[in-house]
C-alpha cells in the first residue's frame, strides 16, 4: 500500500485466465472465486508455521520477492524544523509506523525471468492481529480496507502474532541475504513496517540510520515507483501503471496479496519494455521513492558498501497526533490537529512519541508527498 493519493473505489478489478472479475465487499470475486483460487494463500495464526516451511523452499528457486503491506492510514504528523522535504517525509513515516500496527503483508515469489511458481501458489497474504476497539487507525483507511474485503473480525480472533511472524521470517532465508531481490512500489512505509516487525523496535530517528537498517535486512531493493523516473510517460499509482503496461490484476485491489502480485509482474514488464531486461544496480538498487537518496550505499569492488552522505537528522520535532480518542489517550505535549480521524486506546501515545531531534538550520517550506489520510493508493 503506497502512501500516495487513495482510490475511493470499493471494488477491485482482477483478471484470471484472461477474464475480468470484480471483488465484492467480502473479498470474494464474482462467480465465487477467492484469493486461494487466484494462487494467493491466506495465512492466519493457525497455518503460519506450515506456510513459512513452504516459503523456505520456494525462495530458493524464486528469489525475487514482490512485497506490499496494508496499514491503518496516517494519524500523526511531525511539526518543527526539517533539513529537507525528504527529512520531513521520513519523520512523517517514522512517527506513524511507531504508533500504528500493520494489518497485512503480501509476498509474491518470481524467478529471474518473472515466472511464477508452477505449483499453484505464488503469493502469501499474512493477516495480523488487529483490534478496531483497541488499536489506532484512520477511519477512512479502515473503511476502504473493509470495502476491499479485509475481515477485521477475523483479524481480531485469528490474526498472526507479530513476534511469531518476525521470528519465522528471520530464519526463512528471505532477509539478510543479497541474493534475495525485493520488489516494491512507493515502499517507504512498507519497509518501515517490516523493519519495525523484524527488530521489534521503533524506527531510527535518523533517515541515514533507517537506510543502514534497510540495507542490512534487505540488501537488494527495487522500488517500481523510483524506476518510473527513467520511464518516459509512465506515471501514477500502481494500478494506473499496470493498466498502461497491460498487466492484469489477479485478486481484489487494496489487499496485500493481490497488490504484491501486481507489483512483481509490473516490475518485470517495465524491466523488459524500458530497461532492455537489464537494470543498473548502481542507479536503482536500494532507492525508495520519496525518501532521500543521499543515504543509499554504493557497492565497492570488494562488495562492501559506503554511505554517500553523513547521517544527520532534525533535532526536535514534535509528533502531532490526530485522534478522536478521549483526552487521556493523548499525552499533554501532543497537539491535536484536524483532517485525519482515528480511534486509540487509553495511553496509546506516550511522552516518548512526542518528540524527536530538531534541526539547527532554518525551517524549510515543506512541499509534502505525504500519505493521504487512508494511506492507500494501489
Amino acid at each position: 500500500m503506497s502512501p500516495a493519493a487513495a482510490s475511493t473505489s470499493s471494488a477491485g478489478v482482477s483478471s484470471l485466465n484472461g477474464t475480468a472479475h470484480v471483488s465484492n465487499a467480502n473479498g470474494i470475486l464474482n462467480g465465487g472465486i477467492t484469493n486461494e483460487d487466484c494462487g494467493i494463500r491466506e495465512v492466519w495464526s493457525h497455518n503460519l508455521e506450515e506456510e513459512f516451511k513452504a516459503i523456505c523452499q520456494v525462495v530458493k528457486r524464486f528469489p525475487f520477492v514482490a512485497m506490499d503491506t496494508e496499514f491503518p492510514g496516517v494519524v500523526a504528523r511531525p511539526i518543527g524544523e526539517f533539513k529537507s522535504t525528504t527529512d520531513y517525509q521520513y519523520q512523517l513515516l517514522r512517527c506513524n509506523v511507531d504508533l500504528l500496527k500493520i494489518i497485512q503483508v503480501g509476498l509474491t515469489f518470481l524467478d529471474e525471468d518473472g515466472t511464477l511458481p508452477e505449483a499453484g501458489v505464488s503469493t502469501w497474504q499474512f493477516n495480523f492481529k488487529f483490534n478496531l476497539t483497541e488499536d489506532m487507525y484512520a477511519e477512512d483507511s479502515v473503511d476502504l480496507l473493509q470495502n476491499s474485503g479485509i475481515q477485521f473480525e477475523k483479524h481480531e480472533t485469528q490474526g498472526i502474532d507479530r513476534l511469531a511472524f518476525a521470528e519465522l521470517m528471520l530464519s526463512s532465508g528471505l532477509v539478510l541475504l543479497p541474493g534475495v531481490k525485493w520488489l516494491s512500489f512507493h515502499s517507504g512505509y512498507d519497509f518501515g513496517y517490516l523493519l519495525n516487525l523484524l527488530t521489534n523496535q521503533n524506527l531510527p530517528i535518523s533517515e541515514g540510520d533507517f537506510f543502514e537498517l534497510l540495507k542490512m535486512y534487505f540488501p537488494a531493493v527495487y522500488d517500481v515507483k523510483y524506476l518510473m523516473k527513467s520511464c518516459k510517460n509512465l506515471k501514477g499509482g500502481l494500478q494506473e501503471v499496470a493498466n498502461e503496461l497491460e498487466v492484469p490484476r489477479i485478486g481484489p485491489q487494496h489487499q496485500a496479496g493481490s497488490d504484491a502480485l501486481l507489483t512483481g509482474q509490473t516490475f518485470f514488464k517495465m524491466k523488459e519494455m524500458f530497461f532492455e531486461d537489464d537494470i543498473d544496480d548502481s542507479k536503482y538498487c536500494g532507492h525508495l521513492y520519496g525518501l532521500g537518496t543521499n543515504f543509499v550505499g554504493s557497492s565497492n569492488s570488494n562488495g562492501s558498501t559506503t554511505s554517500s552522505s553523513t547521517s544527520t537528522s532534525s533535532s526536535s520535532t514534535t509528533t502531532t497526533t490526530t485522534t478522536t480518542a478521549p483526552p487521556s489517550s493523548v499525552n499533554s505535549s501532543t497537539t491535536v490537529v484536524n483532517s485525519t480521524t482515528s480511534s486509540a486506546p487509553s495511553g496509546s501515545v506516550d511522552s516518548s512519541e512526542a518528540s524527536t531531534e530538531q534541526s539547527a538550520s532554518t525551517n524549510e517550506n515543506i512541499t509534502s508527498d505525504e500519505p493521504a489520510a487512508n494511506g492507500v493508493s494501489s
